[in-house]
């Protein structure tokens, strides 16, 4: 049981323990099997942890037929068999759920949240944004809820078959920084599917750190149509995106949010480090038409600013121009006007 076992292996802590938990087996259910979910899902299956996928549509078809299948500078995976469907009754009950649907499609996603769980199961969001941990606190009750921040360049390119570009770290934590005995057999499998993976007891700095790194770096992208090394070799450009940051950090220092004193410049690091063709799931999105997480990004920065009383004109720029395709295609080919006003976005 887990009480015997966290306290042989972490004395000196205290464990949260989440009863008939088993250390043996972690069954994972991922809801939303897109690049995130779908790649790290893999990554765990393939390395003999008990994953099932709930998707929809054609991708939710090529998974049952044809299986899964990644594309990756660190090794391909393909999954000739999977357990994918779109009913989480066929399911059951799990012990952790990755909760990785696009910003947009959370509220009827969450729906599908309670026939999932058990008394111990942990929902963790891997989702962008900072918003997703209290809609899933009113959706399933706080204590089944863990913070999420997913690193990872990877996207469905066709049904059935994700392509992962750069980067392929989780950190994730429970929500009062409590080192708990369910989490801590989530990290275990993570490392043993060979992925990165941080167990964090300030979770709400990671979100943030997160927030303020992507929508700086996913509305540059997506404002200019360009993969991260058209924005790296251009002076003005990088300049410009380190612009973006430092006013996405002013407002996250307003929220409360207490950064290192290196956190520019190792944020500037690491983007430095990544492949020239990386891009970002919003670029990726306005490409193929679809809708973007605008409103949950830099529009929901700029309505913070607005509440801190910290000016942010790049990223209300950015969600400006971005604004028109918020839908997945231009307002003039909308059959009705679009409204969007971004100091007023949720």
């Amino acid at each position: 049981m887990w009480d015997i076992a966290a306290q042989v292996r972490y004395p000196d802590v205290a464990i949260k323990l989440y009863p008939s938990a088993s250390i043996d087996a972690v069954r994972i259910a991922i809801v939303g099997a897109g690049g995130v979910g779908g790649y790290f899902g893999a990554r765990l299956a393939a390395s003999g942890t008990e994953v099932v996928f709930i998707a929809r549509g054609a991708h939710l078809k090529a998974l049952q037929t044809a299986g899964l299948r990644v594309v990756s500078p660190k090794g391909d995976v393909h999954l000739p068999h999977v357990v994918a469907t779109d009913d989480p009754a066929a399911i059951g009950p799990v012990d952790v759920v990755f909760f990785t649907v696009k910003l947009y499609d959370s509220g009827s996603a969450s729906a599908l949240l309670p026939q999932l769980l058990k008394p111990e199961t942990a929902v963790v969001t891997f989702q962008n944004g900072i918003d997703s941990v209290e809609l899933l606190a009113t959706a399933v009750g706080r204590e089944h809820v863990a913070g999420g921040v997913a690193h990872v360049q990877a996207a469905v390119v066709e049904p059935g078959v994700i392509r992962h570009t750069a980067l392929d770290l989780l950190i994730f934590g429970e929500l009062d920084g409590s080192k708990s005995a369910r989490l801590q057999a989530l990290h275990d499998c993570c490392l043993g599917a060979g992925f990165d993976a941080k167990l964090s007891d300030r979770i709400q700095d990671e979100l943030w750190l997160k927030f303020v790194r992507l929508t700086s770096l996913s509305g540059m992208m997506a404002a200019t149509r360009s993969p991260l090394g058209v924005i790296r070799d251009d002076e003005d450009l990088w300049t410009l995106l380190q612009a973006a940051i430092m006013e996405a950090m002013a407002v996250a220092r307003a929220k409360g949010i207490q950064f290192p004193p290196n956190t520019l410049s190792d944020m500037l690091r690491h983007i430095g480090g990544m492949p020239p063709h990386a891009k970002s799931s919003m670029l990726e999105d306005l490409e193929h038409g679809r809708r973007l997480e605008l409103p949950w990004l830099n529009a929901r920065l700029v309505r913070i600013g607005e509440e801190v009383g910290t000016p942010t004109p790049i990223h209300r720029f950015i969600a400006t121009v971005l604004k028109p395709f918020v839908d997945g295609k231009p307002v003039a080919q909308s059959r009705e006007p679009l409204r969007m006003n971004v100091s007023k976005t949720h």
